[in-house]
Order: structure tokens, then C-alpha cells, then sequence
């Protein structure tokens, strides 16, 4: 559960910090090798890692000390589930866990909205070039932080709701939970959005020729 959790968070922090890059980079492009430096990317980087992993720790400690009355747990890796298996459940996890979730996710969220809000606003006051560089930028960014925070979601509703969800629907969110971003964000990021419409175009038309 640490190593999830961790990684998950780790994952909102990168999130951030590639949207403050792109911020940067559209809104100030002249103070961009100022403001990312090698010693902005390593303190990004650090924080990214070690922020999550010390608050998730608590948690993880205060749980380890607690007894398990069941041992049966429905999913397939560990989760927030496991707090359901404890014999009596603490009112300090609900509180550690609503402080971790503000500072790892609810933060870096308003954080990356406050920066896509801004390059927003000065991309729709530029020229067409800086608008379709934006885009170019700024969408597989986006692809990525909406599908991972669904994927949250869902981990954290089939949490709250337990078993009134079905096996096999159960099943297949939590795999597409693991395996989604580590095949699709080669593809997101490595190919060029200019790519991927062309052979889109493609494919339509040869559907239109066809039919």
C-alpha cells in the first residue's frame, strides 16, 4: 500500500511540476533557462519523491501497530481497502488521510489549475503560432493528468462503496489502474499530437472512401 500510495502522489507532484515547466516556458520563455535550471529541477525532482513517501509513512506506522480481524481483502494489490480489516477503526487515520490527500493531490491540482489557467489566458492574447504551441504543449499533459485522476477517483468510490460493485468490473479498473499509464504515456508523450492527427485524418478518410 506504501509503494502504491507513494508512487501515486509522486505522481501528482511530476504532474506539477511539468505544468509549472510549461508555464514557464510559454509565459516566460526568456526566463526559462533561469527559472529551470539544473538546481529548480533537482529540488522538483526531490520533492516529487521524498514529500509523499514522509507523510505516507505515518500512516503506514500507525496502521502496522493494529490488529486485523479479517485477512480477506477484495482486489488484487493493497489499498485503502486494508483499513476496512482492522478491528476498530481510528478517527486519527481518517484525519492523517484527509491531511496526506490535501497535501499530495488536492494541492498539486489547484497548483496545475492555477498555471493552465494562466497560459490559458496569455496563449488567447497571443498569435496563432504561440496558441498552436500551447496546444502542441500543453494537451498530452493534460490527456495524462485526466485519465490518472479518473483512475484515482475510482480507486478511492470502489473504496467508499466496498463490494457493491461487480467482480469483474472491479477487476478490470483496477488493472487498467496498474497497466494504463506505463503503455499509454510512451504513446502520449512520444508521439507528436501533429503525428497522430494526420494518421487519425488518414483512417477517416480511407472510412469515407470505402463506405
Amino acid at each position: 500500500m506504501f509503494s502504491l500510495q507513494r508512487f501515486g502522489g509522486s505522481e501528482f507532484f511530476l504532474l506539477a511540476a511539468m505544468a509549472y515547466d510549461r508555464y514557464v516556458s510559454i509565459c516566460k520563455p526568456l526566463k526559462y533557462p533561469t527559472l529551470m535550471g539544473r538546481t529548480t529541477i533537482r529540488v522538483l525532482l526531490g520533492l516529487a519523491w521524498f514529500v509523499p513517501a514522509l507523510q505516507l509513512a505515518v500512516s503506514v506506522i500507525l496502521s502496522s501497530e493494529r490488529k486485523l480481524c479479517k485477512l480477506t481483502l477484495n482486489g488484487i494489490f493493497c489499498n485503502n481497502a486494508i483499513y476496512s480489516l482492522h478491528c476498530v477503526r481510528s478517527s486519527i487515520h481518517s484525519v492523517i488521510g484527509v491531511v496526506c490527500l490535501v497535501n499530495i493531490v488536492l494541492f498539486p491540482l489547484l497548483f496545475i489549475l492555477f498555471t493552465y489557467t494562466r497560459i490559458l489566458i496569455i496563449s488567447s492574447r497571443s498569435s496563432r503560432e504561440v496558441r498552436q504551441k500551447a496546444a502542441q504543449t500543453c494537451l498530452p499533459h493534460l490527456l495524462v493528468l485526466i485519465s490518472f485522476s479518473c483512475l484515482c477517483s475510482y480507486d478511492v468510490v470502489a473504496v467508499r462503496l466496498g463490494s457493491d460493485f461487480p467482480k469483474t468490473v472491479r477487476l478490470i479498473m483496477t488493472l487498467q489502474v496498474i497497466l494504463y499509464h506505463p503503455l499509454f504515456n510512451p504513446i502520449i508523450y512520444g508521439v507528436k499530437m501533429k503525428e497522430i492527427s494526420k494518421h487519425l485524418r488518414k483512417l477517416l478518410c480511407q472510412g469515407k472512401v470505402t463506405s
